[in-house]
């Protein structure tokens, strides 16, 4: 049995969906599993947000408001609020009533994972905004329809979707592609460098390897999306996308068996 068999037979025998998408930048795969198949975005979804913005033409510098009150994507609905009890990130909430900068709540949504920066982020933007990226990339199922915490959307039916093979689209024209200026794709890639996440995809890296990734979790969710960039290959996309209901410690391990894999056969 070859490797990419037994990555096959460990993601076909865990409960729920496990998809993966490992190859070359821009593609073809080497191997992938249920590419196609949705899953909920969790925070992988705040990639789009962060090449809408640096797409966007905004002033990344200026002043804005940093506020814990936003728009529903369910008309008629009320605004609602994030929860600071399920945000990883305390900086931005140390700010609420003052100001900050989209430059800095980016750096905060992609290296913290934080909610409340990623909601006023998609807030400058729009959803329409982040949308447009996903299309550019070629996806065909990824959405982004909503602001973290929208409990009124999702239990409307508005939701984040993604997939293996689009979240690989999306990192590989980050990495090779024009979606963003030379100058913003340095930034980018710097930004997802710095995510402070690492016991998912980057665990089944050896020490210090360079890798530009954002993973998402939540009860049942588990996803590991990037490039590995090695010195003795060329940079290849590795993703794991999983909805099961396997405990998140062995959800992380799985995504970490195929980052492995991966490195193996780079």
């Amino acid at each position: 049995m070859t490797s990419w068999d037994k990555i096959d037979s460990a993601l076909a025998a865990a409960p729920g969906t496990s998809s993966a998408w490992v190859g070359p930048v821009g593609g073809p795969p080497v191997y992938a599993r249920l590419a196609d198949a949705t899953h909920y975005a969790a925070s992988t979804m705040k990639v789009g947000v962060l090449v809408a913005l640096h797409r966007a033409g905004l002033d990344l510098d200026a002043p804005v408001p940093v506020h814990n009150r936003h728009e529903s994507a369910l008309p008629g609905a009320e605004p609602f609020a994030n929860d600071p009890a399920e945000d990883s990130d305390t900086a931005t909430w140390a700010l609420l009533g003052g100001t900050s900068t989209l430059r800095d709540l980016a750096r905060q949504m992609i290296v913290r994972s934080g909610n409340l920066a990623t909601n006023l982020c998609l807030g400058a933007v729009g959803v329409p905004a982040v949308n447009s990226v996903w299309r550019l990339t070629g996806a065909t199922h990824s959405v982004t329809a909503r602001g973290i915490e929208d409990s009124a959307a999702r239990l409307a039916g508005i939701d984040n979707l993604v997939t293996a093979g689009d979240l690989a689209a999306l990192f590989g024209a980050v990495v090779a592609g024009d979606l963003v200026p030379p100058a913003a794709r340095r930034e980018v890639l710097a930004l997802l460098e710095a995510n402070e996440h690492r016991d998912d995809l980057v665990a089944g890296l050896p020490e210090g390897t360079r890798v530009a990734h954002k993973n998402g979790w939540i009860t049942g969710v588990r996803h590991g999306a990037g490039v590995v960039f090695p010195d003795d290959a060329p940079p290849y996309t590795v993703v794991v996308c999983t909805t099961t209901t396997l405990p998140d410690d062995e959800a992380c391990a799985l995504v970490a068996s195929v980052s492995a894999a991966a490195w193996q056969a780079r």
